[in-house]
């Protein structure tokens, strides 16, 4: 075990179009004071450590599709993260409305960490130009990151 993961290079030619999107009231998320997620996972919680398998598992799903040419299947993935993050962390419910109204729009949508901004997938720029006109009015600034 090396302690911190083990990461894999991807093509990001691979990658739907993503989406980032964050609020400006906030800098991070409020959970952020209001959980013990890594305490409980050093005390051995079966709910913290299967939930960190499960998202192991979920990562694993995301490069297979992205390896598979089959980056249209991953929304789902994504939106599943988020979906186990909720079921064990209190989350503020700002962010709660930040991630529905991106799915509202129907892209995926995950935080990018400990909350206050959200990464997800879109299919078209009709989608985009959705998001934009529904996250906008709530605060929230959307853009779509340059990878390379």
């Amino acid at each position: 075990m090396q302690g911190y993961g083990r990461y894999e290079p991807l093509d990001p030619k691979l990658l739907p179009p993503l989406f980032i999107a964050y609020r400006t009231d906030l800098a991070e998320g409020t959970e952020v004071f209001h959980n013990n997620i890594r305490a409980r996972w050093e005390m051995g919680d079966l709910v913290v450590v299967e939930a960190m398998k499960y998202w192991a598992g979920l990562t694993v799903q995301v490069r297979d599709l992205l390896q598979r040419g089959e980056k249209d299947k991953i929304a789902p993935v994504i939106n599943a993260g988020f979906d186990k993050r909720r079921a064990i962390y209190q989350i503020g419910q700002g962010n709660i409305r930040m991630v529905e109204a991106a799915r509202a729009c129907g892209a995926s949508a995950q935080f990018t960490g400990s909350g206050g901004a959200i990464v997800g997938t879109y299919s078209d720029e009709a989608m985009f130009t959705a998001l934009k006109n529904k996250l906008e009015p709530l605060g929230i600034k959307i853009f779509t990151p340059q990878i390379v």
